[in-house]
């Protein structure tokens, strides 16, 4: 099985460019564009939040006719520059998505069972699992104690030493740290927020986070650092499933990238079997 997860979008209203600089719309195109090169094809392809920049209709409009050649099923996560109401609006067909409240969900098509957190604060950048989120979670992973299990979430509940950005981080984390340590079948914890690929172990499991499909955050440790942007590659990641291995992420960088063999030293083409 294979899971292919994006985050931190930040589509824009069609011309416009995030902060005047980064053209994330044309990001998202070629994003798509290699994942539906991809060989093997992945399962199904998870957005892990910031889907838009400042939750407009019209930029789930735009971010819609974006996603819409992709060819693996899709589902979408809620992060701290998305908007619940413009996104029902602009998806009002997505069976998993619920019709009200909170937009969190369960996955059981595949032999990963995925379970989706809404983390979102509507009107602030932290993210925050309260006790009503914590609630619904802990009645999901009760329903399935020994099946393999993903949960996606758009705010890391961890300190990156991203000083700027862990202001911002999900608050709620310690009580759900300690329900997470009850099940030793979470294979991973996915999010994204942060911009940068990074991993840790965190409540007796692996947490991640994906790149962002367009901007990155620079990797400025200092304390009094400000969250500084970086045109680094953007990127995804790949997540693959096997029964007897387990969960293994890989970090894929989006772009057009020269190839060669190792035996021949001719350039290859990458996606040639596609």
């Amino acid at each position: 099985m294979i899971i292919v997860q994006v985050s931190d979008l930040h589509v824009q209203p069609a011309g416009q460019r995030a902060y005047g600089i980064v053209d994330t719309n044309r990001y998202l195109q070629a994003a798509v564009q290699q994942i539906n090169r991809l060989s093997p094809q992945p399962d199904l392809v998870v957005a892990t939040g910031d889907l838009v920049d400042e939750g407009s209709v019209e930029e789930y409009e735009q971010l819609q006719a974006l996603l819409a050649p992709l060819k693996a099923p899709l589902y979408l996560v809620m992060g701290n520059h998305d908007d619940r109401a413009a996104f029902r609006q602009v998806f009002p067909n997505l069976s998993y998505v619920p019709a009200e409240g909170f937009v969190q969900y369960v996955v059981e098509d595949w032999p990963l069972r995925l379970i989706v957190l809404d983390t979102l604060v509507e009107g602030e950048g932290y993210g925050n699992i309260d006790r009503d989120r914590l609630t619904w979670l802990r009645d999901r992973l009760a329903e399935a104690p020994d099946r393999p299990t993903v949960i996606f979430m758009h705010h890391p509940p961890f300190e990156s030493g991203l000083y700027g950005m862990d202001r911002l981080r999900c608050r709620g984390d310690v009580a759900l740290a300690q329900l997470i340590q009850q099940y030793p079948n979470v294979q991973r914890v996915a999010c994204g927020h942060l911009h940068r690929s990074i991993q840790t172990l965190w409540a007796g499991t692996l947490c991640t986070v994906a790149p962002s499909t367009a901007h990155q955050v620079a990797l400025k440790l200092a304390a009094d650092a400000p969250p500084t942007m970086v045109m680094e590659p953007p990127g995804l990641h790949l997540h693959l499933w096997h029964e007897g291995t387990g969960l293994i992420t890989h970090t894929a960088f989006i772009g057009d990238f020269d190839a060669y063999s190792y035996k021949t030293k001719e350039k290859v083409n990458l996606y040639e079997s596609a």
